[in-house]
């Protein structure tokens, strides 16, 4: 059967035997035609890993603001603040958003990202984070992605373990993956405008793992990006990975084109192929094979069905229920769930579904 799936692969072969696949090992396997063999190679990696069940978390999106200083083309859902639908929500209206979150919806995890803001001080998330840990103490706030801390670090003139400390001794529980986008800067350069560089969110993302603060992490894939590309950001997770130890997931995201920059410059006429999408899942499960446990398949991004696919290509994780989530619905998908639709979709797809904490933990009311 190993023989059959690897075919004349090498890195196939290779990968299937747990060796660690090189720079060179990935661009074969992105050039390779038979999305099959290497979906079904990733399937292999991922049972050794997590068997046959699925998890996913109820989690609640929570974005603070659309007002940005960055005006990336990748983007739809950033504001400069004098349009009518740019937003800041007040403290009171994030706590009334949380109740809702945490006593209606029953979500485990607070997920808060937002634009950056250049008025908003440190104090600001200081007391965001405070005041929901000081009426919520059991749920988990995942907040702020590498890049917004970088922001706030830039803006305020702390240094990013400061601010880091700062948001740790407010309560800050993990960071959210966003704002990795691609690493490579040639690529960067044209879809990022005002985001830090590839090496600053890793730098900050170590510092952040060295501190005890755990983070996801992502890679945009579905735009300008070419093949070399994609393996050079997965080489870059792994190393990060081997340094800290400090990655709960990995989340390859499909690039959503409506309403942005890209798209109304002509840079990008078209969303990339459910082909291309499952091959990058799978690119990313067998570069990760040695080091990452897990591989979220975002479905906001990707729709249901073609998430359900994904779970065989690689996938071991739907993320989450995504309730109230803005950034994704701004370039024209469909956002938020149920935990019983989550739980319907893994089990049509032939897997068990668990429900798990922000760290991967599985719940005693998993279902």
């Amino acid at each position: 059967m190993l023989q059959s799936i690897a075919g004349s692969s090498s890195a196939l072969e290779k990968v299937i035997h747990g060796e660690e696949l090189s720079f060179n090992d990935g661009m074969e396997l992105m050039k390779n035609e038979n999305v099959f063999a290497l979906g079904a190679a990733a399937n292999l990696i991922k049972k050794k890993l997590t068997g046959n069940t699925i998890t996913f978390v109820a989690s609640y999106y929570l974005n603070y603001t659309n007002v940005c200083a960055a005006s990336c083309p990748l983007c739809a859902f950033y504001r400069k603040g004098t349009e009518s639908d740019a937003y800041t929500l007040t403290i009171e209206q994030i706590l009334s958003r949380a109740r809702i979150a945490i006593n209606e919806m029953k979500a485990t995890e607070l997920h808060i990202v937002g634009g950056f803001h250049p008025k908003l001080g440190l104090d600001y998330y200081e007391k965001m984070i405070r005041e929901i840990k000081n009426e919520f103490p059991s749920i988990t706030v995942k907040a702020l992605t590498p890049a917004e801390i970088h922001f706030i670090s830039h803006i305020t003139k702390n240094s990013v373990k400061e601010v880091l400390s700062r948001l740790k001794d407010a309560g800050l529980d993990a960071l959210p993956g966003g704002g990795a986008e691609i690493f490579s800067k040639d690529i960067r350069d044209i879809i990022v405008r005002g985001k830090c560089s590839g090496d600053e969110w890793l730098n900050t993302a170590g510092i952040a793992h060295e501190m005890g603060i755990r983070s996801n992490c992502t890679m945009l894939f579905g735009h300008i990006e070419e093949p070399q590309h994609i393996i050079d950001h997965l080489i870059k997770v792994r190393q990060l990975q081997k340094k800290t130890g400090g990655l709960i997931t990995f989340i390859p995201l499909k690039f959503s084109l409506d309403n942005t920059e890209l798209e109304q410059k002509g840079l990008i006429e078209k969303e990339s192929s459910s082909i291309y999408d499952l091959k990058v899942i799978a690119l990313s499960r067998l570069m990760l094979a040695n080091t990452m446990k897990n591989i979220s398949v975002y479905w906001v991004a990707l729709g249901k069905k073609l998430a359900q696919v994904a779970l065989s290509y690689g996938g071991n994780d739907l993320v989450g229920t995504a309730f109230s989530e803005e950034i994704f619905k701004a370039a024209g998908k469909t956002t938020g769930t149920s935990i019983q639709e989550l739980v319907s979709l893994i089990k049509d797809a032939k897997y068990n579904p668990l429900q798990r904490d922000t760290f991967f933990n599985i719940l005693k009311s998993a279902i």
